[in-house]
């Protein structure tokens, strides 16, 4: 069965797609939208199963390997609809598509719902405002095997298109949860997870810090940083040595600075305790 080609950009189901830009719409419907194979194909790997998946062969770059990911949707029983140049150029929302589009369940989920490991690493983002920066955190926390991250007092949505892009589909891979601040420190204290606080008023390096235990490394909003409420609840709070005219680093710079020393002491805590290799006897003369 061929799937279904549209080939007008004025199509009302091309239509209905840019509704979903808008935060209103996808909070209603509970959907939003992934652009891009390589974003395709993460989600698609973390157990997506998108609603409808809109492709257009002409703008693909590896017709072998996109191929394959359209087999895998259809695979999944989601609808695939393929579109002309000009219909999918109508509803991308990226400089040079590369012909994916699907729509999928955004992600939702409070603090109730979520659990962690006993020595969890926790990103704790408290009003960070902009898409980019938090889709930016998402890629870091995927990349250094973060637990969860936590979106406290959310500015933004994890299903804004702009964030799952600059995740690269990693917002749904990594445990995410938006909460209000009060609920997101009441479930670090209820599972013994100790606050690491970014800020700059502090004469603590963040080096000089344990990360071994179960702990969250918390940012705050670009403009004013952490409020007094989570800096008041932090275990500790740490600053970034700052050396030239800027005062400050991007938040999502500063997440991932923070989050990798906590990688590094936690990796080496583990070699250390590692038992050594028994020795070879025929080795010994």
């Amino acid at each position: 069965m061929e799937d279904l080609l549209i080939t007008s950009p004025a199509n009302p189901r091309l239509k209905a797609l840019a509704g979903l830009r808008r935060r209103r719409v996808r909070e209603a419907e509970g959907r939003t939208l992934i652009e891009g194979f390589e974003e395709l194909d993460l989600a698609l790997e973390a157990g997506v199963v998108p609603r409808v998946v809109f492709y257009c062969p002409e703008l693909m770059h590896d017709a072998a390997a996109q191929s394959r990911v359209v087999d895998q949707v259809r695979a999944r029983g989601s609808e695939v609809v393929r579109l002309a140049r000009a219909a999918f150029q109508k509803v991308a929302y990226r400089e040079g598509p590369d012909g994916f589009l699907a729509v999928v369940d955004t992600v939702t989920r409070d603090c109730s719902g979520l659990e962690v490991p006993d020595r969890a690493l926790v990103l704790f983002c408290e009003a960070v405002e902009k898409p980019g920066n938090l889709g930016a955190m998402l890629r870091t926390a995927d990349a250094a095997g973060v637990d969860a991250v936590l979106a406290a007092d959310p500015v933004t949505d994890w299903g804004n298109p702009n964030l799952v892009r600059a995740s690269k589909g990693t917002v749904f891979s990594v445990p995410v949860v938006s909460d209000t601040t009060e609920a997101a420190l009441e479930f670090l204290v209820e599972h013994g997870i100790a606050l690491v606080a970014a800020t700059p008023d502090t004469d603590v390096e963040y080096t000089d810090i344990d990360y071994t235990g179960p702990v969250a490394v918390a940012v705050g909003a670009e403009k004013t940083g952490l409020t007094d409420r989570v800096l008041e609840a932090a275990t500790h709070r740490v600053r970034i040595p700052m050396v030239g005219r800027a005062n400050s680093l991007n938040v999502s710079t500063s997440a991932a600075i923070i989050t990798y020393e906590a990688v590094r002491q936690r990796r080496r805590a583990e070699s250390l305790s590692s038992p050594a290799p028994a020795a070879d006897l025929r080795d010994i003369t």
